[in-house]
């Protein structure tokens, strides 16, 4: 049966460079709009839920043009505000070769949603229309207005039974120096408020300090994430390993820990045409699976299809609906390293 889903989040402007060009070299720029709200909300539109955007854009013709971009996403924008004069923007350079893709923020502080005054949003009537709610730790670095009110719409959402979706999407660049200290203990109350959560064993050693004498990643997964399960109470934890290899081929491979067990998708290999975006892909996956009941190893297998295919289209926001990925999920033996 669809859900309905909100997304607390920014919208950005996505600047891309044309090919493979720096952005010295150029003097074109094509944009979008997207951000990790905006993704999540699309794709799960896209499996048929009521995909909702909780943010607030410009009062101006660059809002208009944003919120026009949403609608077109499927994106159900009914709670998308207007007020302030800058929306948040990167600019993106596509990496090539042993040259990575580069990501440049700007306006980001001072754009509508993250100057939103308290108050600005009615989280208690918003939290009453919707199934679960989805934050990321992006939002989360932002500034403590944003946090105080990602918090408290979080709060509602569990107050009335639905569901809070925490991705932990931390960023370094954006807690500055201390970070891992500074974004510790908003961590553990999102953590705590959380049914579901996206992270890794890299997210559990470094923001929230858990020790592990193990070397290899699964081993380190396997050990410190019932760790975090018990510790907050979560329902489900789930999040990928990936590597790269030289010839601009990427290896996905998916995990869900549930009710005490791990289960695994398969290792994924596949080229990449456009890497932004990817984990929320695999993120709307899971949240899909959860919400629709399926069996763990179903909906670990349908994120982890989810985020190769996210890997196949220009822009951030996934495009490929449920049947797209059932289909690249049966198809997928020709990609899969056994």
């Amino acid at each position: 049966m669809p859900k309905r889903i909100a997304a607390f989040g920014e919208v950005m402007m996505r600047l891309t460079v044309p090919g493979h060009d720096l952005l010295a070299q150029s003097s074109m720029l094509s944009y979008s709009f997207s951000g990790t709200g905006v993704n999540v909300a699309s794709a799960l539109s896209r499996y048929g839920h009521d995909g909702r955007l909780v943010s607030r854009l410009p009062d101006n013709p660059l809002g208009d043009a944003a919120e026009a971009y949403l609608r077109k996403l499927g994106v159900n924008t009914n709670r998308v505000l207007r007020g302030g004069a800058y929306i948040g923007m990167y600019f993106f350079e596509n990496g090539f070769g042993l040259r990575p893709g580069r990501v440049t923020y700007s306006n980001r502080q001072e754009s509508s949603f993250n100057t939103a005054p308290a108050g600005t949003y009615d989280f208690e009537g918003i939290a009453g229309e919707v199934d679960a709610a989805h934050f990321c730790g992006i939002t989360l670095a932002m500034n403590d207005t944003v946090r105080e009110a990602m918090k408290a719409f979080a709060r509602a959402v569990k107050e009335r039974g639905g569901k809070v979706i925490f991705d932990c999407n931390y960023r370094p660049g954006l807690w500055g120096d201390e970070g891992y200290a500074k974004a510790k203990p908003h961590y553990e109350d999102m953590l705590r408020l959380a049914d579901i959560v996206f992270m890794n064993e890299k997210d559990a050693i470094h923001v929230l300090g858990l020790p592990t004498s193990r070397t290899s990643r699964e081993e380190q997964l396997e050990e410190l994430i019932p760790v975090v399960a018990e510790r907050y109470g979560l329902q489900a934890a789930a999040g990928t390993h990936r590597s790269i290899q030289s010839d601009n081929r990427h290896s996905l491979k998916g995990y869900l820990f549930k009710e005490g067990a791990f289960v695994y998708s398969d290792l994924l290999s596949f080229p990449v045409y456009d890497r932004i975006g990817a984990g929320d892909a695999f993120a709307s996956g899971i949240i899909h699976g959860e919400l629709e009941g399926l069996e763990p190893q179903r909906t670990v297998a349908f994120a982890a299809a989810a985020g190769m295919l996210a890997h196949t289209v220009a822009g951030d926001t996934p495009m490929a609906s449920e049947r797209d990925i059932v289909r690249a999920m049966d198809q997928a033996v020709r990609d899969v390293e056994r």
